[in-house]
């Protein structure tokens, strides 16, 4: 797919640029992010020259990962927001699942929460997806607050779900689906009576 760019209220939604490396080079490198998020520790400049120019277009032109840098409109990076797992997509099965971070300053703002809005929209109405999961750390408080505030509905703990450095971590999964913000399934849903 061809990158794109969102737009909301408070900020741009673009793919990542050479002009952004030392912004998302400073962000990365905060330990409340790498205490969750699967990024290098310390995370370099270097590490950002990879990622931008690397391995997000590989996702976009792959279909493998769409991500986009969060930007205020004027210019400053609030965090990073994207669609992995993608290949379930290409399958009858048509999920994906939402991972994102804030940068320090930007956090308990509403930031992501209004990002996150767009990119769902975006995902149920261009992409067809009829199941978007979200997966975190337990401890992780903060994403978990993001995602039921744009409608997520816990389905539980899974045991050992996550590796992070090294070492296997419980994960708390949620769901959001198409009917719950008002749109149709291509697939019939037969939900459970129990």
């Amino acid at each position: 797919m061809e990158p794109l760019t969102l737009h909301t209220e408070r900020l741009v939604l673009r793919p990542f640029e050479e002009r952004d490396e030392a912004a998302l080079a400073a962000a990365c490198d905060d330990p409340d992010i790498q205490r969750y998020v699967p990024v290098p520790e310390p995370y370099t400049r270097k590490d950002a020259e990879e990622f931008v120019r690397t391995t997000c277009p590989a996702g976009w032109r792959d279909d493998t990962m769409y991500n986009f840098g969060l930007f205020t409109h004027g210019g400053e990076l609030v965090g990073s927001m994207g669609l992995v797992r993608l290949e379930l997509l290409r399958t009858a099965e048509r999920q994906a699942e939402l991972g994102f971070w804030t940068a320090r300053d930007h956090r308990r703002k509403g930031y992501t929460a209004e990002a996150g809005h767009a990119v769902v929209e975006w995902a149920f109405t261009a992409l067809g997806v009829e199941r978007l999961e979200w997966v975190a750390q337990v401890e992780n408080a903060g994403s978990h607050a993001v995602a039921l505030r744009l409608g997520f509905v816990d389905e539980g703990i899974q045991r050992a779900r996550i590796v992070h450095r090294g070492t296997r971590r419980d994960a708390r999964i949620a769901a959001l689906l198409p009917s719950d913000r008002g749109y149709g399934l291509e697939t019939p849903y037969l939900p459970s009576r129990a």
